[in-house]
């Protein structure tokens, strides 16, 4: 699913360029679950988003599902990025003014969906337990509830791959707990889950962690014992 060849990603400033992410090699097969994990500044959502199309590299080569995401031109890579890749932020990133089902609707619009796509969004509302706030603006909802509607719109054009930073990070325990549960359920019906964080007690549940340092991958560990449960 992800294949990236000494991808790095170097940014100028006035006194050279800062080095996010450096000669990274890594391979994602379809339908693993991988956590990446480390300090901040370590390069973690640099990576991500060179992944999800949302950056491109400075030298090297990322392919996600066959395709060189850093070689599409802006209206490709929409259109490549709506049909392949869900994203998941730490801070939702929903439309303030869009009520919850209309945020969820975007995407299916984005991709041209033909058909129903209130009903198709208020299904997807009613997977992630929210059909009764489907009218509700984001100001009238919990941080679980806007990230659970993220999720939803990250789902709707049945994506191969999911990509979440910190989905977790500004949530409550309980609130965590119900979003991690939605991310589980998606890579247990064969999707490919790719998931940067802090949280120790969430990275323990993957299967496979990736750490990073210096914008470098240190560690790579597939855990057959990972409690998935």
């Amino acid at each position: 699913m992800i294949e990236l060849r000494a991808v790095s990603r170097s940014y100028p400033t006035g006194r050279g360029a800062i080095r996010a992410v450096h000669d990274v090699t890594l391979t994602v097969e379809r339908g693993e679950w991988v956590a990446l994990v480390g300090p901040s500044g370590s390069g973690k959502s640099t990576l991500l988003n060179l992944i999800a199309g949302l950056d491109r590299p400075t030298s090297g080569t990322a392919l996600v599902g066959g395709v060189d995401v850093g070689a599409l031109g802006q209206e490709a890579l929409a259109r490549w990025r709506a049909r392949t890749v869900g994203i998941v932020f730490q801070f939702f990133q929903l439309l303030p003014t869009l009520t919850a089902v209309e945020n969820v609707i975007l995407p299916l619009e984005f991709a041209g969906r033909r058909g129903d796509r209130r009903r198709a969004a208020l299904e997807l509302l009613a997977a992630v337990g929210l059909a009764h706030v489907a009218d509700h603006l984001p100001s009238e909802l919990s941080g679980g509830e806007q990230q659970r509607v993220a999720i939803a719109r990250a789902l709707a054009n049945d994506p191969p791959l999911l990509v979440a930073d910190e989905p977790t990070g500004n949530l409550d325990a309980a609130s965590g707990a119900a979003v991690l549960d939605l991310l589980v359920a998606y890579w247990r019906h064969g999707g490919t889950l790719l998931l940067v964080t802090h949280d120790p007690a969430l990275a323990e549940r993957a299967p496979r962690v990736v750490a990073m340092a210096d914008g470098a991958v240190q560690h790579d560990e597939i855990r057959a014992a990972a409690l998935i449960g």
